[in-house]
């Protein structure tokens, strides 16, 4: 992280105020209140709105502040560290925006620049009561009429649809793959008769958010109002989740954080068996792996959003290992920092058990945002062959440092390199022998070399995979997992060749050794613990929380504890 980004990410945290302070707009306090209440937090995303986040989900060319994607990445985690509920509820406007960034610039771009940075919710119409991520069987349909459109059929489960006064609709035009079409829908502008929002769902986790739906009954939508050339829809959409699968790993990075933070405090002045917790090589082994996972994660996440510039072309596959790895990963970590807090991550109060329950409830969603995980390994199922046939291709060494050095500026996103499917594989994956040679006398030479070795063997495999379009066999989905941690294994090495930092955390190579072995544990292969990593690796994170950093490779000072 940049010394100019990791300044922004501190000044905004500072400005949301600490959360530890009860009577604060965005305390835990109020966070859990009203989670009880089921209530949208909408003072909070008020306050969101004054701290000008809602300018970083557009991009400078239609008069916002979005210009690198990995800062709104960093913004929303900071959000997503505190709660969940609010960064959904205030993050799903990038998501209803994001259609039309990608599109040629037009008026109706401009005009829901000009709302989104007005502090106005836009929602993202695609799912469908019967369909889910169906989104070709979609029966909500566009008939031409002149100067526009009729628009009608219902769209379900989705997010600010009621609060939204701006829907982008993906509609079924004519059918087939170029059927589609993206209508931006202005609710305010639409006759009384035309629109009905659906009743909000009550949901599990999130409580307070706007999980609701909106059914159209020949609402008139003018010409001007359609994404794009006719037909084009369904190929936006599909663009439009690249950006958003990635900048969702936001989500699980600050829940995890906000996880392992609670799990530390906790583990700080816990007895159990008259001996400290942290004396106890379990718990602490407990930690270290929830620890190693959450950076892994960050790696993923960190290079993901730097593809998005430096690998545009491969972000069909780069947002998909993303979305895939780091909910999964999270829900995870989740599950067993949950049995290491015991009863305490059950319980409702609002003091730092209480808060567990409710982040571990609000991230099971994040794994079924803009594809699910059997849809996202799907999607790298797909680039088998391209992955395969281009295994041997030279990879471009200076687009993958801007995707690997987060010193390196970034060039400017050109949303027409953004493809359906990436055209020669991976750039990251093509590298990874260079980079496991390269770290041949490193601390982590031995265990890349191992993951090298898993490489090849998976391309051997590759090779010989057949693509099946209906029923899937297992053994593909274990593949495209495999193939996940490969990547990651890639982007860790990547980032420890570009980056220098003087702390314990990267002292000896100490979490690029934690993290590829935990991949190497992933991949079926079996690391021993080296003697007194699992310490080292706690004292480090523990050190960051004493010292009011984030829980990140690249820290930078929180507000949490700055008012006492």
């Amino acid at each position: 992280m940049s010394v100019a980004m990791a300044s922004l990410a501190e000044e905004f945290d500072r400005s949301l105020g600490d959360p530890r302070t009860p009577g604060a707009v965005f305390s835990y306090a109020r966070c859990a209140e009203l989670d009880r209440a089921e209530e949208f937090p909408g003072e909070i995303c008020d306050l969101l709105n004054a701290s000008g986040l809602q300018q970083y989900y557009v991009p400078e060319s239609l008069g916002g502040k979005l210009r690198d994607f990995p800062v709104p990445l960093q913004l929303i985690r900071a959000v997503a560290r505190r709660d969940l509920t609010a960064a959904i509820a205030h993050g799903k406007t990038f998501l209803g925006g994001v259609s039309a960034w990608i599109s040629p610039a037009s008026a109706v771009t401009r005009a829901v620049a000009d709302q989104v940075i007005d502090g106005a919710p836009v929602s993202w119409g695609l799912t469908e009561r019967a369909h889910g991520s169906d989104l070709m069987a979609g029966e909500v349909h566009a008939r031409d009429v002149p100067g526009g459109y009729r628009l009608s059929g219902e769209k379900w489960l989705i997010n600010n649809a009621t609060r939204g006064r701006t829907v982008t609709v993906l509609a079924n035009t004519g059918g087939g793959p170029r059927g589609f079409d993206v209508f931006v829908v202005d609710k305010t502008a639409l006759a009384p008769d035309e629109f009905n929002c659906l009743p909000e769902v009550r949901t599990h986790g999130i409580r307070g958010a706007d999980i609701s739906g909106i059914a159209f009954m020949e609402a008139f939508v003018p010409a001007a109002a359609r994404l794009g050339a006719p037909g084009t829809g369904l190929e936006t959409v599909l663009k439009g989740l690249q950006l958003t699968r990635t900048l969702c790993a936001a989500l699980s990075l600050g829940a995890g954080e906000h996880s392992l933070r609670l799990a530390l405090e906790f583990a700080e002045g816990r007895q159990l068996y008259g001996r400290g917790l942290l004396e106890l090589p379990y718990a602490v082994r407990t930690l270290a792996d929830a620890g190693t996972d959450h950076l892994l994660n960050e790696a993923v996440a960190l290079v993901g959003g730097r593809c998005i510039h430096g690998l545009t072309g491969e972000m069909s596959l780069v947002s998909a290992i993303v979305k895939y790895v780091l909910p999964s990963r999270t829900d995870r970590m989740l599950s067993t920092l949950g049995r290491f807090l015991g009863a305490r991550s059950q319980l409702t109060n609002v003091d730092i058990d209480g808060r567990f329950q409710k982040l571990a409830r609000d991230h099971r969603i994040v794994g079924i945002f803009d594809g699910n995980t059997l849809v996202n390994l799907n999607s790298i199922i797909n680039e088998f062959p391209v992955i395969a046939r281009h295994a041997a291709t030279p990879y471009d060494a200076a687009a993958l440092r801007t995707a690997l050095d987060p010193d390196e500026p970034l060039p400017e996103f050109d949303a027409e390199r953004l493809r359906l499917a990436s055209r020669a594989g991976s750039s990251l994956l093509r590298a990874l022998p260079d980079m496991a040679r390269q770290a041949e006398n490193t601390y982590a030479g031995e265990l890349a070399a191992r993951i090298l070795d898993h490489y090849q063997e998976l391309l051997s495999e590759l090779s010989d995979h057949r693509p099946v379009r209906v029923t899937v066999p297992r053994r593909s989905f274990v593949l495209a997992e495999r193939l996940s941690l490969c990547w990651a294994a890639a982007a860790v090495l990547g980032i420890s060749a570009h980056t220098s930092q003087s702390d314990p955390l990267w002292a000896n190579g100490l979490w690029q050794r934690a993290v590829l072995g935990r991949i190497l544990k992933g991949l079926g292969d079996a690391v021993a613990h080296p003697a007194g990593q699992d310490d080292a690796l706690v004292d480090a994170l523990r050190a960051r929380l004493q010292q009011g950093l984030s829980l990140s490779l690249l820290p930078h000072r929180v507000a949490e504890g700055t008012s006492r």
